[in-house]
């Protein structure tokens, strides 16, 4: 649902598979095609991870941070952030995030531990045929602040998101 940018060191643009009919989430990891177009990461043998993705190109919800699902700020693009210029923004190196795009597994890791891309296009904490990792988690899941106020959290309330509102924090490496 969501990629909270903390800070970022390399984002670039590249243009998305048009062929691509499944979502991509802004926070998965993608990767690029033999048609150097991007698609969402699979973890085959042959697989290398881009980045993380920084747009959502999608055509039933929003995946911004805390927006409900049928709610789009830009309501003439369908939900569809990379449907004017065909391109996506990828973070490809560098930069701290918080994400609620990751596999199960990582709901109960420490900080400390490497994150992988997995054949869902989410952060794993197991390496597979692709065992080069790409982040190293920094903060455990748990809720992160919307900046609205309210209760949840030192006077914000919960940003919401999948995996009942839980967030990682992770450092992307180079």
């Amino acid at each position: 649902m969501a990629l909270v940018e903390k800070f970022f060191v390399v984002a670039s643009e590249h243009p998305v598979d048009s062929n691509v009919t499944h979502t991509i989430k802004e926070g998965q990891v993608v990767m690029i095609n033999s048609s150097r177009e991007i698609v969402l990461f699979d973890n085959g043998a042959s697989s290398i991870v881009l980045g993380i993705a920084g747009d959502t190109k999608s055509t039933s919800a929003s995946a911004m941070p805390g927006i409900a699902h049928g709610w789009q700020n830009r309501v003439n693009d369908g939900f569809n952030e990379t449907k004017a210029s065909g391109l996506m923004t990828v973070y490809e190196a560098g930069g701290e995030f918080a994400t609620d795009q990751y596999e199960d597994a990582v709901l109960v890791a420490l900080p400390g531990v490497y994150l992988y891309g997995s054949a869902l296009g989410k952060l794993t904490t197991t390496p597979s045929a692709n065992t080069t990792p790409i982040a190293v988690l920094t903060r455990a899941a748990g809720p992160y602040p919307s900046g609205v106020p309210g209760t949840d959290i030192n006077g914000d309330m919960a940003l919401l998101g999948d995996h009942s509102n839980q967030y990682i924090e992770f450092k992307l490496l180079a």
